[in-house]
């Protein structure tokens, strides 16, 4: 919701809408691989302060560990992980927007409902090994929650 002092659309923002329509551009050509998707991917993850390439790494290697059926792509410059053209889960770097931290979010794709509450995205400062072990759980989870159309 825009304030009076809100001019629109930050130059980040503006950057991530325009990443995502030449995603979308990408992905609509025909024959677009997995290993395109993943390719991409990592490069994105290049570009990253060393910190958050780091994380995404350590989710990237999670993720495709743990979900091997998601397709690695991008989404809005960032890694993002797909069944079905559909984005799951994704991880967003801090430095995308200027943010305190880093963030693993999950798309309704994942269902990870819980009750009438639940989270959706987790603040990331650091993986630790006990990161990773809730990291692995809730990717899991999402792959195996019933009638989640990711088994």
């Amino acid at each position: 919701m825009a304030t009076a002092r809100t001019k629109g659309f930050t130059a980040e923002e503006q950057a991530a809408m325009k990443e995502r329509a030449r995603e979308l551009k990408a992905e609509a050509k025909a024959g677009k691989l997995k290993a395109d998707g993943e390719a991409e991917l990592l490069a994105k993850v290049a570009e990253m302060p060393a910190a958050e390439q780091q994380m995404a790494r350590r989710v990237h290697a999670i993720v495709t560990t743990t979900a091997p059926t998601l397709t690695p792509k991008t989404w809005y410059g960032m890694p993002a992980y797909a069944r079905d053209g559909k984005v799951v889960l994704f991880f967003q770097g801090a430095s995308k927007f200027g943010s305190r931290y880093s963030t693993l979010g999950f798309n309704d794709m994942a269902k990870l409902d819980d009750g009438a509450m639940w989270a959706t995205a987790y603040a990331l400062t650091a993986i630790t090994p006990e990161v990773e072990k809730k990291i692995t759980a809730l990717v899991k989870k999402a792959m195996r929650n019933p009638g989640s159309n990711l088994q």
